[in-house]
């Protein structure tokens, strides 16, 4: 803010914009991250920074997180290798080589810092018809159905 220009890009995931059974502790950080942004973006706008914010909320993406636990604290290595492990692993994998490379991600970001765009939303078909059923859902009271394959389509 002193200096009067900026950019900040906070990353979240499409599960900020739509819980999903059996991740709701990523859920609830990836929420988390929505929320900051769009109040911080508020904040900013009502101050007269000239410090823009983005928010990524990208889908599946070519990463390499299935080598994740190359990672892992020491805590967790009575984890390793265990079959809850080697699945969770295998389906991340799985859905990451399923998703969108990674330099679709990084044009994505750039241009929205470039143009001072909130959102950056990789995979808009899904982000889509996540907020379409979250209004379907606030409307009818139906709780709706989650698929995984609209979170393969940009």
């Amino acid at each position: 803010m002193e200096q009067g220009d900026g950019h900040i890009v906070n990353t979240a995931s499409l599960a900020g914009l739509r819980g999903v059974p059996g991740l709701g502790v990523y859920c609830t950080t990836k929420f988390a991250v929505v929320g900051l942004s769009e109040s911080l973006v508020q904040e900013l706008a009502v101050a007269g920074s000239g410090v823009g914010v983005s928010v990524l909320c990208p889908g599946f993406v070519q990463t390499r997180i299935g080598e994740s636990t190359r990672n892992a604290p020491p805590s967790l290595a009575g984890w390793l290798g265990t079959e809850a492990e080697t699945a969770t692993r295998e389906l991340g994998s799985a859905l990451a080589a399923a998703g969108i490379p990674p330099t679709d991600v990084a044009e994505a970001v750039f241009d929205a810092v470039r143009t001072n765009r909130f959102w950056v939303i990789p995979h808009t078909r899904a982000a889509l018809a996540a907020t379409a059923s979250r209004h379907r859902w606030m409307e009818t009271g139906v709780l709706p159905e989650v698929g995984i394959e609209e979170t393969l389509r940009p």
